[in-house]
């Protein structure tokens, strides 16, 4: 409104400074044509009115054409940009609905103002029905305060990647692999898009491939224990020959026979462990003590062949967020292929150090070695330096290692061994 009465204004004005000047300066042409020519002055004083007309309708008519063109280039530039806007909306809305992965808008309160068609398929309800809660009531309890928390830094700014699990229609568990991005409009935060991916059968299919490997592992560990079991048995079966002819006891021998029976039973049941099939479970574990489980299972195998194994561990306790198993799995895979590549009398040292608040487990074996280009292959499933490997060893230990958020490096030279370290986070045993 008051940019029309601006433009009232103008025009009006206009109006009447071209009437003023009209008046003042036919006033004065009149008294000339009255001293010099009356005829003139008689046409003049009759026509004068149409002069007006004439110059005020040419003067407005500019006026009003210069306002005119300027309105319609403004409402051509606004259709112009209604379209622009329209296009760009349709775009981002056909992004929005046929997104392979499931895309949740959440207010800055936490509540879902929209989900898209996959979204819907995934959690098995409506945009509607899943928009009557929050985010957390659809999250497993057991990750609903991890995702409060990634929510809390997606509205500062921080954009998060991570997994969680969500209840669907059929109180079924569907694991998401997510991204939370924060909404920003003019400057400021106004809410979160989550989008997700549906993970659940791929990782029960990794779930298999590294149950399999772990069976297979077992299944190649299996003579070396029962040789390892076998002396202490020995042991034992000689001792009581001994009680059962001179039918009396010895203390110094009954020592021997309990820590023999001791040795036995630990080396059972860190099988019994290993081979158990158990829910992935990430807790904080004493990484010397893993490792010390891990020895027990493989010093079998490697007095087989003639190897030490020797553990510098640190007495400093360090502890990481892990699976246990899945580790105790990884370690294994690695001192057995420095087993493999080393011939009799080889040595293997492991140690535990921490680092910018990183626990590293490194693993040298004095054996073969491998070349530049092998290295850059370890870990790619199917490739194997061995007759009968099936390559799938160090390709299960690379993906156990990434779902811990760690690394796996190697580095060897021909001739002069492996080193292979492992970088784990360190967690807190307050935290």
């Amino acid at each position: 409104m008051e940019q029309a009465r601006k433009i009232a204004a103008k025009i009006s004005i206009s109006y009447i400074i071209i009437g003023a000047i009209w008046i003042i300066f036919s006033d004065q042409l009149s008294h000339k044509l009255a001293e010099g020519d009356f005829e003139a002055y008689i046409f003049f004083q009759q026509y004068k009115g149409w002069f007006f007309v004439l110059i005020t309708g040419i003067v407005l008519y500019g006026l009003v054409y210069n306002r005119a063109r300027d309105l319609f280039q403004t409402q051509n530039k606004l259709v112009n940009k209604e379209y622009e806007l329209q296009a760009s909306n349709e775009h981002y809305q056909s992004l929005f609905k046929h997104n392979p992965d499931a895309v949740f808008e959440i207010s800055k309160e936490g509540a879902i103002r929209a989900v898209n068609p996959e979204g819907e398929q995934i959690m098995g309800y409506s945009c509607a029905e899943i928009g009557q809660g929050g985010m957390s009531k659809w999250v497993v309890p057991e990750d609903v305060e991890r995702v409060k928390f990634y929510f809390s830094e997606a509205l500062k700014g921080k954009p998060s990647k991570f997994e969680f699990q969500v209840l669907n229609r059929e109180e079924e568990r569907r694991i998401l692999r997510s991204s939370l991005l924060p909404i920003i409009v003019h400057n400021e935060i106004s809410g979160v898009f989550m989008i997700g991916r549906d993970i659940t059968n791929f990782r029960r299919d990794e779930e298999r491939m590294i149950e399999s490997e772990k069976m297979s592992v077992i299944g190649q560990m299996a003579a070396a224990v029962a040789h390892e079991i076998r002396n202490p048995l020995t042991s034992l079966k000689g001792f009581v020959q001994l009680i059962q002819v001179t039918k009396e006891v010895n203390h110094d021998h009954l020592d021997i026979m309990m820590s023999e029976i001791n040795r036995i039973n630990l080396i059972s049941s860190e099988m019994l462990i290993l081979g158990k099939k158990q829910h992935v479970s990430f807790q904080k574990e004493e990484i010397n003590e893993l490792l010390k489980q891990v020895v027990v299972l493989m010093i079998a195998e490697a007095n087989l062949h003639d190897i030490s194994i020797e553990l510098e561990h640190s007495d400093e306790k360090m502890y990481v967020l892990c699976d246990a198993n899945q580790l105790k799995q990884v370690f294994i895979n690695i001192i057995k292929n420095s087993v493999e590549a080393m011939s009799q009398h080889g040595k293997i040292q492991l140690s535990i150090t921490k680092k910018d608040g990183n626990v590293i487990v490194t693993c040298k074996d004095d054996g073969v070695g491998m070349s530049k280009e092998r290295i850059k292959q370890i870990g790619t499933p199917f490739y194997s330096t061995k007759e009968a490997g099936t390559g799938l060893g160090l390709a299960v230990c690379y993906k156990i290692i990434e779902r811990h958020q760690g690394s796996i490096v190697f580095e060897s030279e021909v001739e002069k061994g492996t080193t292979v370290t492992v970088t784990l986070k360190e967690a807190h045993l307050s935290s």
